[in-house]
């Protein structure tokens, strides 16, 4: 997990990174150079914060424990990312994210479709799960939501967030 935010909400959305937030490469996003964030994501992501909603992303970065990137890439994309935010007046609260890979540690809590990482965001923000929703492309987006009671939306890869009414 990286620095976090102290803003209080008492919602929260809840997002998968890789074809939510930016284009998913159908592999690994290894480095910013490849990190592109999809069309209207920030705008969406600013009227949800204007809204009251927290903003969480939560991503299996299982590359990492493969060595094909390094935890710095992630940091560097997440920065960047939170960057773009603060251009536009906001923040993301939090990002968490799970650094194993089954083939390689066998199965953890955290990676998705564990719970953990979503359980993590709850009680760091004292958060009702029922006043969350967690936005997803996989079934393991739905499924680690539903492990912690929270609602789960799963939307096609790279279609964007402007579709999601909350």
């Amino acid at each position: 997990m990286q620095k976090t935010s102290a803003r209080q909400f008492e919602k929260a959305v809840l997002l998968d990174r890789d074809g939510i937030i930016n284009h998913d490469l159908g592999d690994y996003t290894t480095s910013l150079s490849e990190f592109d964030v999809l069309p209207g994501t920030i705008e969406t992501l600013k009227k949800w914060f204007d809204a009251g909603y927290g903003l969480v992303v939560i991503t299996n970065q299982g590359g990492l424990e493969k060595d094909l990137y390094n935890e710095s890439a992630v940091i560097a994309m997440h920065l960047y990312l939170q960057g773009l935010c603060n251009l536009q007046g906001f923040a993301i609260d939090a990002f968490y994210y799970c650094v194993h890979h089954p083939d390689y540690s066998g199965k953890c809590l955290c990676r998705k479709p564990g719970s953990l990482m979503v359980e993590k965001a709850l009680h760091k923000f004292n958060l009702k799960p029922e006043n969350c929703v967690m936005i997803g492309d996989r079934a393991r987006d739905v499924q680690a939501a539903e492990g912690a009671g929270v609602k789960g939306i799963k939307i096609d890869a790279n279609t964007g967030l402007y579709q999601v009414i909350l």
